[in-house]
């Protein structure tokens, strides 16, 4: 049987999220470390938003990364310091007795061992792995133990998770490595090609946030300083929506396959269910301008795009911590 836990943590490729039981949502930060070499290796210079802060502002011996991928730990030390910092923040350092940690539908189950053990090296006494796309559900007001079914996609910064839900169960669920990361370098990488620009991941993503669009014909620009490949000099250009358009366009159109091949593969009787209740868009990346527009034309199921949707999650898993029979019912049935 499981006890009450006390924390919900979602390390998630773009951001960490914790909440806190009777404490509620605590932290947000970036999963990002940044580390410079020495003579003893490469040493950890900021971690979290103070690692985004020097995302293209220091030397080039600084090298600032996320940890974590596809929501794989593909540096455990590195993790290992930078959930330290983000707990030590909370000043709940000599109370890390048990948590509830959210994971990917399609995690390997490797990769949820290293998971549970750098949870137990960082000092948790009780850790239990929950898939991500319950609390996601939980988190928008679906019941999870009906048994009509629900379809979820969660459209992260590492990732994409698409499941479907009834009864405590994922019937069918799927993770995609395409998220809002894969974005920020294909944009970086369609400026170096189309404009002969260099742009930082940083600038990409703040192209992505203030000028990303699905909108055929938006008419959104920036102005974006890079170094030009040729001269090697600073440049600066004027990015369009319609310049960002092909690469979000081919993007969703991967996911919106994905899902087709989802929905395809259940029986009738589910997928009634899931046209009956629509499919919710959950994630960072379902905020992006023109998404409920492109989803009219490209997609052929009824939808919702849920506001809020990069934080329902985490505050999902929040209303589980404190509900023990349900939290107990779905570890059951994964």
């Amino acid at each position: 049987m499981l006890g009450k836990y006390k924390y919900a943590i979602e390390i998630g490729g773009s951001f960490t999220r914790i909440y806190v039981r009777d404490n509620g949502y605590a932290l947000c930060e970036p999963t990002l470390v940044s580390a410079e070499p020495t003579p003893q290796g490469y040493q950890i210079v900021g971690l979290g938003e103070e690692a985004k802060k020097m995302m293209g502002k220091t030397s080039d011996s600084v090298e600032v990364f996320s940890p974590i991928s596809n929501g794989q730990i593909k540096n455990y030390e590195y993790t290992k310091a930078l959930m330290n910092y983000f707990l030590e923040k909370l000043d709940f350092k000599k109370k890390r007795d048990s948590a509830l940690v959210l994971v990917n539908c399609g995690l390997a189950d490797k990769d949820k061992e290293t998971l549970l053990s750098l949870m137990y090296e960082i000092g948790f006494k009780e850790v239990v792995l929950i898939p991500a796309v319950f609390c996601s559900m939980i988190g928008i007001g679906k019941n999870v133990s009906s048994t009509k079914a629900n379809m979820i996609v969660n459209i992260g910064g590492a990732n994409t998770d698409i499941a479907v839900i009834n009864m405590n169960s994922i019937i069918k669920g799927a993770t995609i490595g395409l998220g809002g990361r894969a974005v920020d370098v294909a944009i970086s990488n369609q400026i170096a090609y189309n404009h002969g620009l260099v742009i930082g991941i940083g600038a990409s993503e703040k192209l992505k946030n203030e000028v990303g669009s699905l909108y055929p014909n938006d008419t959104l620009n920036m102005e974006v300083t890079g170094v030009d490949i040729e001269s090697k000099v600073p440049r600066s250009y004027i990015i369009s929506s319609s310049d960002l358009l092909t690469v979000l366009e081919p993007f969703f159109d991967e996911i919106i396959r994905s899902i087709d091949v989802t929905i395809t593969s259940l029986s009738p009787e589910i997928t009634t269910d899931i046209i009956n209740n629509g499919v919710q868009f959950v994630g960072g990346m379902s905020k992006i301008s023109g998404l409920e527009n492109y989803l009219k034309r490209n997609f052929r199921y009824p939808f919702k795009i849920v506001e809020d949707g990069e934080n329902v999650t985490i505050l999902g898993a929040g209303k589980l911590l404190d509900d023990q029979d349900l939290l107990e019912k779905i570890y059951e049935n994964t």
